[in-house]
């Protein structure tokens, strides 16, 4: 068991990164995994827990604390009137979909694949929130049927990919078929629940031959538990800053964060 002396900081940093994380869910729409997942990576690695199974167990818990994030998140964006309702219903089927077929293809995947496809995933958010523009388009409304139905499974497997709750696929897709932005970050921010949900039934039934203590399946509960909190008080606050500010600033700031992470990650896959 790691000494009580590290323990105690670490705890103080993950509910700091739980508190930025749902600042961020609320506010920008990305989604706290794109924090949560590389956080708990280099916390659990600083613990001595540093095993093939670890970037599982780092997606399955940020996954299991968006579940939380999402439904705080989506009631209050709801409460303001930006949640819609029908791309929710009608997109769910897809993303439940993808998000249970990518918690298998996770549970299959070698610890530094995974970690080289989250850089290489997180470098293409990074770049799409520097460079997007408001007037890109690639139709006038939401698509149904056939496209519909790849669009949101693709999402869904995404997101499970990186332990995020499909807000960076989910927004830049509603803005493009005309979507106003705000009305995207509200109603991306309930994509989380959709993702979570089924990828938990693999996750929780996995059973690591190494994980930290306290860990059920991939989850770790202490983790989660102390994510959860701080996600459940600061998603609120950051969904009524969304409807203050111009994130635009703010999503290349941390666009330059992301891709400083993403590349230590492609880092570590590499072994380098």
């Amino acid at each position: 068991m790691p000494d009580v002396t590290i323990l105690l900081p670490m705890a103080a940093l993950l509910l700091l990164i739980g508190a930025f994380a749902g600042i961020l869910a609320g506010l920008l729409g990305v989604g706290g995994g794109l924090v949560l997942v590389p956080a708990f990576f280099y916390a659990f690695s600083a613990l001595g827990h540093d095993s093939p199974d670890l970037m599982r167990i780092c997606l399955a818990t940020s996954l299991a604390t968006i579940i939380f994030t999402s439904l705080r998140s989506v009631t209050a964006h709801n409460r303001k009137g930006a949640v819609d309702r029908d791309i929710l219903k009608t997109w769910a089927p897809g993303i439940m979909a993808g998000a249970f077929t990518g918690a298998l293809v996770v549970l299959v995947l070698r610890s530094a694949v995974l970690q080289g496809l989250f850089g290489l995933l997180g470098i293409c958010i990074a770049l799409y929130m520097t460079f997007a523009r408001a007037h890109w388009r690639i139709g006038p409304r939401m698509p149904a049927g056939v496209t519909r139905a790849g669009l949101s499974a693709a999402t869904g497997f995404l997101s499970v990919l990186m332990g995020i709750g499909g807000g960076s696929f989910g927004v830049p897709l509603m803005t493009l078929y005309g979507r106003p932005i705000h009305q995207a970050v509200a109603t991306a921010s309930g994509f989380g629940a959709l993702i979570a949900a089924p990828s938990l039934i693999g996750f929780l039934a996995y059973q690591p031959d190494l994980a930290p203590p306290f860990t059920v399946g991939v989850v770790n509960l202490p983790a989660f538990a102390l994510v959860v909190v701080a996600t459940w008080l600061t998603a609120p606050f950051g969904a009524r800053l969304a409807h203050m500010l111009d994130p635009l600033r703010l999503r290349r700031i941390f666009a330059l964060f992301l891709t400083l992470v993403a590349l230590n990650m492609l880092r570590e896959a590499l072994g380098w």
